[in-house]
């Protein structure tokens, strides 16, 4: 199929369309090609988008001539600047990841989001995942398409070569740069397409797309998988996302894994290794009844409560953290995404602090507790316990304090020192950005 027709089918039916564009020769190429394909179907709405990711002493010629290209083609064009930071999870993986956000960032609705990904690059990615012992996941490498929250992410490329991109190109007389660092053969990616790939080519001249074959059987195995297991594993998602974990029991460990790992995509991770998958399993599932076992994954943990376990962004202890809320009581912003709390109707009902309480909120107590309705008191641990509350959620919860006394604990309990008996009350509600149940 000539390469402009290919192109067309790739879209499904999309119109508009925001173009990763960087300037080098493959979204160079997939930039003319749909430039071409607009000028026959006006219906098309075509943006593209650079990132400036700040890494290269020549970023700014960069954004120059992709800006001068686009205004030649009279493409509206965003130029993005990003922040990249490779601290933790190096260079490479920390340019996507800011690339990627920024993407998300400009999409409007209805649109899909274009890279320009080829056969070449989909084989690289197959080696790079036999490299890190990847299952039929990982070796399924870069679907054609996939989805970035509510749009889709198109690959229309993929079954092009290198060769054929520049046949295009030389045709069409495109000019495009050259980004120095894919020289640099200290990062694996250029490792493969400098020094292994050329003597794979060499040998088998049709390996990449062998490759991509193979990475596609793969994809549709896990397709097949994720269709037969999608009953079972509807079965083990609880209302709040956790993962019902006492059926998996009675499960063989191929299936059970299995299962996990579709609940951890379902979550929107990525993919754990089989070790990993050993850890949850071990570590996490089946510590002992008194524990409170944890394991990361990136930016998030497993952790477990009870009989499931639960997928969560990691967050810093708020154990020392003390936050003043002072008259006239303006709604108060807690951190890390917690909420806010607003004086209103819907609220618990509580007296009003004296004139002389210092009113402050805070995400730790110890000690026994009087709570409204009990005649004796009990370890506020308990009183966790007892509600059902996770020991995550604990450091999660506001805790209301007049001066140094415990007043509530906000969407859970009253003390005996909150009582609105015989005494001017007021009512505060916690207003969650993300509420997570405790349902069990």
């Amino acid at each position: 199929m000539p390469l402009l027709s290919s192109i067309n089918a790739q879209l499904a039916g999309h119109q508009r369309l925001l173009v990763a564009y960087s300037g080098g020769l493959d979204s160079t190429v997939l930039l003319h090609l749909l430039v071409q394909l607009a000028k026959t179907s006006p219906h098309l709405q075509l943006r593209a988008i650079h990132i400036h990711h700040g890494l290269s002493a020549n970023a700014d010629q960069w954004s120059q001539h992709c800006q001068q290209q686009c205004d030649r083609w009279q493409l509206p064009m965003i130029i993005e600047r990003v922040q990249v930071d490779g601290r933790e999870k190096g260079i490479e993986a920390a340019a996507r990841a800011a690339r990627y956000a920024a993407f998300c960032r400009h999409l409007q609705p209805d649109e899909a989001l274009l890279t320009a990904q080829h056969q070449d690059d989909q084989c690289e990615t197959l080696l790079l995942a036999l490299k890190r012992g990847s299952g039929p996941a990982g070796l399924a490498a870069m679907p054609a398409q996939l989805w970035l929250g509510d749009n889709p992410l198109l690959r229309p490329l993929l079954a092009q070569s290198r060769p054929q991109l520049e046949l295009w190109a030389a045709q069409h007389q495109l000019d495009w740069i050259e980004d120095e660092s894919n020289q640099d053969t200290r990062y694996d990616r250029n490792f493969l397409r400098q020094q292994v790939l050329p003597l794979l080519n060499q040998r088998w001249p049709h390996f990449a797309a062998a490759t991509a074959r193979s990475a596609a059987l793969c994809g549709e195995q896990e397709q097949l998988l994720d269709e037969l297991l999608a009953e079972s594993l509807a079965a083990l998602v609880q209302p709040d996302g956790s993962l019902h974990i006492a059926p998996l029991h009675s499960l063989s460990e191929v299936r059970r894994f299995a299962l996990i790992r579709r609940w951890i995509a379902g979550q929107g991770g990525l993919m754990p290794s089989r070790d990993a998958l050993q850890r949850i399993w071990h570590e996490v599932i089946n510590s002992r009844e008194d524990a409170s076992p944890r394991i990361q994954l990136g930016e998030y943990e497993i952790r477990r409560y009870r009989q499931a376990i639960y997928w969560l962004p990691l967050r810093p202890s708020l154990r020392e953290t003390i936050i003043s809320w002072q008259r006239p009581w303006q709604p108060l912003q807690l951190p890390h995404q917690l909420g806010t709390l607003v004086v209103d109707e819907s609220g618990i009902a509580l007296r009003q602090p004296h004139a002389d309480e210092a009113v402050t909120i805070r995400f730790y107590a110890r000690g026994d507790v009087h709570i409204v309705g009990r005649a004796g008191g009990r370890a506020i641990k308990k009183l966790w316990q007892e509600f059902a509350i996770p020991v995550w959620q604990r450091e999660q919860t506001p805790l209301l304090f007049y001066g140094e006394q415990l007043i509530a604990a906000l969407g859970v309990f009253v003390t005996r020192a909150g009582s609105t008996e015989h005494q001017p009350g007021w009512r505060i509600s916690w207003q969650q950005h993300n509420k997570e149940s405790n349902d069990e």
